[in-house]
């Protein structure tokens, strides 16, 4: 196999070369550049909100509370200050005519998960109508991975993640290969994020509805590769030290000429055979919307010896994810598409850090719920700006084209751009410079009833 050997027993695999730009790509990326329209961050919003109506999924929770006088504008200002990590206080001094009561007031009585998760979803339906988004991928495919955010140390929901280190908790993105961020969840540091990879399945209710899942090695274990299986998703991580996992033989008499030495054990099919019928039922209770992936993956993974569907998932997964590997190390192209996928994972973390601007966010938040909508709210912000600089390329797109430049966009250069762009937006708002007001004179002298009393005259020396 080409980039693979065997030393010693162990396959080594080598490292894969970058591939060239795509021809046009850097070009058609500048291009774009120029002709984006500049927007502050709340325009944007702003824009979409007309375009889609996102704001009328939000409303009284209870049913029975006044209406709000401009609901829209409540709305739109609400989502910006904690999708952007502002925080009520910061947000009303920087934005005229609001109130940080009037801010809190909508998060805790008109904003929830559910309606949040709403509002994303019909974002997603409408960025699947772009054309653009065709060249970036087909939607068949997502990628999973965590981004650390920050908590005060001092919060009882705070705690310490090893592996990013401080003290915070983990916003698990779920990224579509056509850019646009699918699912999100607030996960404690010490929760591992494969039990989370899956929830996609019962809680994605967007047009996008991928097939092919890539992580990386936190996003995988030998039940997550069985249950996925059963669910129809494919799963392709990118596995780190992966040398140190087994690959299982068929049968206790198979061997291979080349590669025997990396098989161990035979696989256990009695066992997948007698806990099948279980678990199909857990997989079909997943479909019908009745069990949350992450539910019983966190179940299972007690390695309680009387658990035994736990090893039947096991089982399974062993079977599923020797043949993976073994794809794995004989297609290079594989490695690439998994390669590819979890950097757009990589991409839009950072993408998300960059609108959080403020910086606020989540160490503010002391309950946990708080915290899980804080990190809905940046995933709402996030993909509308997605949708609005994508929308703004497509009209880029029809002017390069009229202006006789239309020979850089070709399908290879389109892929190798993004919708990531943000130099176009502007996050801190417009300032306004006026010299022509002085301010009042200084004030050098105290009033005179808070003067302090002037110091003695020192006495001649006595001789």
């Amino acid at each position: 196999m080409k980039h693979v050997e065997i030393v010693d027993g162990e396959p080594v695999v080598k490292r894969l070369r970058a591939r060239e730009a795509a021809d046009g790509a850097a070009f058609l990326e500048r291009l774009f550049k120029a002709r984006l329209v500049p927007a502050g961050v709340l325009e944007a919003l702003a824009d979409t909100e007309h375009w889609l109506g996102w704001t009328r999924h939000f409303g009284p929770v209870s049913g029975f509370e006044a209406k709000l006088e401009r609901p829209r504008e409540r709305y739109v200002a609400t989502v910006f200050c904690y999708g952007c990590g502002l925080g009520p206080s910061q947000a009303a001094r920087s934005l005229k005519g609001l109130d940080r009561r009037h801010v809190a007031h909508v998060n805790q009585r008109h904003m929830t998960e559910a309606n949040l998760n709403e509002a994303i979803t019909g974002v997603i339906d409408a960025y699947a109508r772009i054309g653009l988004h065709r060249f970036w991928g087909s939607g068949e495919s997502a990628s999973a991975d965590g981004m650390k955010w920050d908590v005060h140390p001092e919060s009882l929901k705070s705690s310490y993640h090893l592996r990013f280190g401080g003290y915070g908790g983990i916003g698990y993105y779920f990224v579509s290969d056509t850019y646009i961020a699918l699912f999100s969840r607030f996960l404690a540091c010490g929760a591992y994020e494969g039990h989370t990879i899956l929830d996609f399945v019962a809680e994605n209710r967007s047009l996008l509805q991928p097939t092919t899942v890539h992580s990386d090695t936190h996003g995988q274990s030998a039940a997550i590769f069985g249950l996925a299986h059963l669910l129809g998703i494919e799963l392709m991580p990118r596995i780190r030290s992966w040398q140190d996992l087994h690959l299982f033989r068929p049968g206790a008499g198979a061997c291979y000429e080349h590669i025997d030495s990396l098989f161990t054990v035979a696989v256990d099919w009695a066992l997948i055979e007698a806990h099948l019928p279980d678990m199909l039922r857990v997989a079909l209770s997943i479909r019908a919307g009745r069990l949350l992936p992450s539910a019983i993956l966190s179940r299972l993974a007690t390695y309680s010896r009387k658990n035994r569907l736990y090893f039947a998932f096991r089982e399974l997964g062993r079977v599923v994810r020797t043949e993976f590997l073994l794809r794995y190390l004989s297609s290079i192209e594989l490695r690439r598409v998994i390669q590819a996928a979890t950097n757009k994972s990589e991409l839009f973390n950072k993408y998300a850090q960059w609108v959080a601007f403020g910086s606020a966010g989540l160490a503010t938040a002391a309950e946990r719920d708080e915290q899980r909508k804080m990190v809905k709210y940046n995933h709402l912000v996030a993909n509308l700006l997605i949708f609005h600089t994508a929308v703004g390329m497509t009209r880029a797109l029809d002017e390069i084209a009229a202006s006789g430049q239309g020979a850089a966009i070709t399908p290879e250069a389109l892929a190798g751009t993004s919708p990531y762009l943000n130099e176009h937006l502007n996050r801190f708002g417009s300032y306004e410079l006026d010299l022509s007001k002085p301010p009042v004179p200084l004030p050098f002298e105290l009033p005179d009833r808070l003067r302090p009393p002037s110091p003695a005259t020192p006495s001649a020396a006595v001789v």
